[in-house]
Protein backbone atom coordinates (compact mmCIF):
# COMPACT_ATOMS: atom_id res chain seq x y z
CA UNK A 1 0.00 0.00 0.00
CA UNK A 2 1.15 3.29 -0.58
CA UNK A 3 0.04 7.11 -0.10
CA UNK A 4 1.44 10.46 -0.38
CA UNK A 5 0.78 13.39 1.30
CA UNK A 6 1.82 17.04 1.73
CA UNK A 7 3.44 18.83 4.40
CA UNK A 8 5.65 21.57 5.35
CA UNK A 9 9.39 22.72 6.35
CA UNK A 10 10.03 24.11 9.65
CA UNK A 11 10.77 27.19 7.27
CA UNK A 12 7.53 26.97 5.13
CA UNK A 13 8.39 24.76 2.26
CA UNK A 14 7.04 22.08 0.45
CA UNK A 15 7.18 18.49 1.32
CA UNK A 16 6.14 15.36 -0.07
CA UNK A 17 5.78 12.41 2.01
CA UNK A 18 5.53 9.26 0.72
CA UNK A 19 4.69 6.13 2.80
CA UNK A 20 4.70 2.55 1.89
CA UNK A 21 3.65 -0.71 3.54
CA UNK A 22 4.75 -3.89 2.36
CA UNK A 23 3.71 -5.90 5.57
CA UNK A 24 3.55 -4.86 9.23
CA UNK A 25 6.59 -5.27 9.56
CA UNK A 26 8.11 -2.92 6.87
CA UNK A 27 7.66 0.54 6.56
CA UNK A 28 9.17 3.47 4.02
CA UNK A 29 9.10 6.69 4.02
CA UNK A 30 10.42 9.16 1.44
CA UNK A 31 10.69 13.04 1.94
CA UNK A 32 11.00 14.41 -0.93
CA UNK A 33 12.18 18.39 -0.92
CA UNK A 34 11.63 20.82 -3.90
CA UNK A 35 14.08 20.87 -6.74
CA UNK A 36 16.58 23.65 -7.54
CA UNK A 37 14.62 26.48 -8.39
CA UNK A 38 15.75 27.80 -11.75
CA UNK A 39 15.01 31.33 -10.33
CA UNK A 40 17.24 31.14 -7.89
CA UNK A 41 19.83 29.49 -9.61
CA UNK A 42 20.20 32.06 -12.15
CA UNK A 43 20.24 35.15 -9.56
CA UNK A 44 23.05 33.88 -7.93
CA UNK A 45 25.10 33.17 -11.40
CA UNK A 46 23.44 36.68 -12.30
CA UNK A 47 24.90 38.43 -9.38
CA UNK A 48 28.23 36.84 -9.49
CA UNK A 49 28.72 37.54 -13.02
CA UNK A 50 27.85 40.96 -12.85
CA UNK A 51 30.42 41.61 -9.62
CA UNK A 52 32.93 40.39 -12.04
CA UNK A 53 32.12 42.51 -14.75
CA UNK A 54 32.46 45.30 -12.49
CA UNK A 55 35.90 44.77 -11.25
CA UNK A 56 36.37 43.66 -15.32
CA UNK A 57 35.68 47.03 -16.38
CA UNK A 58 37.71 48.36 -12.82
CA UNK A 59 40.91 46.08 -13.80
CA UNK A 60 40.59 45.70 -17.76
CA UNK A 61 41.96 42.22 -16.60
CA UNK A 62 40.38 39.10 -18.51
CA UNK A 63 40.99 36.46 -15.76
CA UNK A 64 38.31 37.89 -13.66
CA UNK A 65 35.75 37.08 -15.94
CA UNK A 66 37.12 34.01 -16.50
CA UNK A 67 37.58 33.10 -12.98
CA UNK A 68 34.23 34.07 -11.98
CA UNK A 69 32.78 31.66 -14.49
CA UNK A 70 34.92 28.50 -13.63
CA UNK A 71 34.11 29.29 -9.84
CA UNK A 72 30.22 29.40 -10.85
CA UNK A 73 30.10 26.30 -12.19
CA UNK A 74 32.71 24.44 -9.86
CA UNK A 75 29.95 26.02 -6.88
CA UNK A 76 27.17 24.77 -8.82
CA UNK A 77 28.21 20.99 -8.94
CA UNK A 78 29.86 21.10 -5.56
CA UNK A 79 26.37 22.23 -4.22
CA UNK A 80 24.63 19.55 -6.49
CA UNK A 81 26.70 16.76 -5.15
CA UNK A 82 27.47 17.22 -1.90
CA UNK A 83 24.73 20.05 -0.24
CA UNK A 84 21.21 20.00 -2.08
CA UNK A 85 19.52 16.51 -1.67
CA UNK A 86 16.50 15.98 -3.02
CA UNK A 87 15.06 12.95 -0.93
CA UNK A 88 15.36 11.48 2.35
CA UNK A 89 14.21 7.78 2.97
CA UNK A 90 13.95 5.93 5.93
CA UNK A 91 13.12 2.10 5.83
CA UNK A 92 12.47 0.51 8.92
CA UNK A 93 12.13 -3.34 9.22
CA UNK A 94 11.53 -4.87 12.39
CA UNK A 95 13.71 -8.35 11.84
CA UNK A 96 16.52 -6.29 10.52
CA UNK A 97 17.22 -2.65 11.46
CA UNK A 98 16.67 0.69 10.00
CA UNK A 99 17.97 1.97 6.82
CA UNK A 100 18.37 5.79 5.72
CA UNK A 101 19.68 6.92 2.50
CA UNK A 102 19.79 10.36 1.29
CA UNK A 103 19.61 11.08 -2.59
CA UNK A 104 21.51 14.55 -3.86
CA UNK A 105 20.69 16.12 -6.59
CA UNK A 106 23.45 14.87 -8.62
CA UNK A 107 22.26 11.46 -8.57
CA UNK A 108 24.71 10.35 -5.89
CA UNK A 109 23.11 8.70 -2.85
CA UNK A 110 24.59 8.09 1.00
CA UNK A 111 23.02 4.86 2.85
CA UNK A 112 23.65 4.33 6.57
CA UNK A 113 22.04 1.56 7.78
CA UNK A 114 21.95 0.38 12.03
CA UNK A 115 20.93 -2.88 12.76
CA UNK A 116 17.75 -3.51 14.88
CA UNK A 117 19.88 -5.00 17.92
CA UNK A 118 21.39 -1.47 18.53
CA UNK A 119 18.34 0.82 18.43
CA UNK A 120 16.71 1.22 22.06
CA UNK A 121 13.60 3.59 20.58
CA UNK A 122 12.79 6.06 18.03
CA UNK A 123 11.37 9.65 19.28
CA UNK A 124 10.67 12.88 18.68
CA UNK A 125 13.09 15.41 19.92
CA UNK A 126 13.09 18.99 20.46
CA UNK A 127 15.90 21.32 19.61
CA UNK A 128 16.00 25.48 20.21
CA UNK A 129 17.36 26.69 17.21
CA UNK A 130 16.15 30.67 17.01
CA UNK A 131 12.92 28.61 17.78
CA UNK A 132 11.79 25.68 18.62
CA UNK A 133 12.08 23.04 16.29
CA UNK A 134 11.23 18.91 16.40
CA UNK A 135 13.40 16.26 15.13
CA UNK A 136 13.05 12.89 14.58
CA UNK A 137 16.61 10.91 16.28
CA UNK A 138 16.91 7.15 16.46
CA UNK A 139 18.64 6.35 20.36
CA UNK A 140 21.32 3.59 20.23
CA UNK A 141 21.84 1.23 23.09
CA UNK A 142 24.90 1.67 24.91
CA UNK A 143 26.79 -1.63 25.51
CA UNK A 144 28.23 -1.41 28.29
CA UNK A 145 25.51 -0.19 30.10
CA UNK A 146 22.15 -1.21 29.05
CA UNK A 147 19.64 1.08 30.10
CA UNK A 148 22.36 3.96 28.79
CA UNK A 149 21.99 5.63 25.20
CA UNK A 150 25.27 5.68 23.03
CA UNK A 151 24.09 7.62 20.46
CA UNK A 152 21.49 9.56 19.01
CA UNK A 153 20.79 9.56 15.16
CA UNK A 154 19.08 12.37 13.57
CA UNK A 155 16.58 11.48 10.40
CA UNK A 156 15.21 14.04 8.29
CA UNK A 157 18.01 16.46 8.68
CA UNK A 158 17.85 18.21 5.42
CA UNK A 159 13.97 18.20 4.52
CA UNK A 160 13.44 19.60 8.74
CA UNK A 161 10.21 18.95 8.01
CA UNK A 162 7.16 19.93 10.61
CA UNK A 163 5.83 18.46 13.62
CA UNK A 164 2.68 17.26 12.24
CA UNK A 165 4.94 15.07 9.57
CA UNK A 166 7.14 13.83 11.99
CA UNK A 167 4.41 12.91 14.51
CA UNK A 168 3.17 10.41 11.69
CA UNK A 169 6.35 8.65 10.67
CA UNK A 170 7.14 8.20 14.78
CA UNK A 171 3.63 6.36 15.47
CA UNK A 172 4.14 3.87 12.23
CA UNK A 173 7.59 3.27 13.44
CA UNK A 174 6.62 2.70 17.09
CA UNK A 175 4.17 0.34 15.81
CA UNK A 176 7.28 -2.10 13.87
CA UNK A 177 9.30 -1.23 17.29
CA UNK A 178 6.01 -2.90 18.89
CA UNK A 179 5.54 -5.91 16.98
CA UNK A 180 8.90 -5.92 16.84
CA UNK A 181 9.32 -6.44 20.94
CA UNK A 182 6.14 -9.09 20.46
CA UNK A 183 8.03 -11.08 18.38
CA UNK A 184 11.18 -11.32 20.14
CA UNK A 185 9.80 -12.02 23.29
CA UNK A 186 7.51 -13.99 22.33
CA UNK A 187 8.66 -18.34 22.15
Amino acid sequence: MEDERSFSDICGGRLALQRRYYSPSCREFCLSCPRLSLRSLTAVTCTVWLAAYGLFTLCENSMILSAAIFITLLGLLGYLHFVKIDQETLLIIDSLGIQMTSSYASGKESTTFIEMGKVKDIVINEAIYMKVIYYLCILLKDPVEPHGISQVVPVFQSAKPRLDCLIEVYRSCQEILAHQKATSTSP
